[in-house]
């Protein structure tokens, strides 16, 4: 897949709402927050379950009871449109 330039980075992320550009990585990051530490993981265990039926990784931290997710396409060394996907797709579980 093909990265993307930082100009169509920027009209892609008028279609993730709530996610951050993370220029210094070329990355989506955002961050979820959950009642406790055991919703976090419930919420991740979730969301693991869609992304692995899609053979997508991400990078996932749990800190109390936020969630980060952060996505970049580490073959393209930076974003493409799977990273843009991927991100509506976690978006729908919260």
């Amino acid at each position: 897949m093909t990265r993307l330039t930082l100009e169509q980075v920027k009209v892609y992320m008028n279609k993730v709402p709530g996610w951050r550009l993370v220029e210094d990585r070329m990355a989506l990051a955002r961050t979820y927050h959950c009642a406790d530490f055991a919703s976090a993981v419930s919420f991740v265990n979730r969301v693991a379950e869609q992304l692995e039926h899609d053979s997508q990784h991400v990078e996932i931290l749990i800190s109390g009871g936020a969630v980060t997710f952060t996505l970049t396409t580490r073959d393209a060394k930076g974003l493409t449109g799977k990273d843009f996907a991927l991100a509506q797709t976690i978006s729908k579980f919260s």
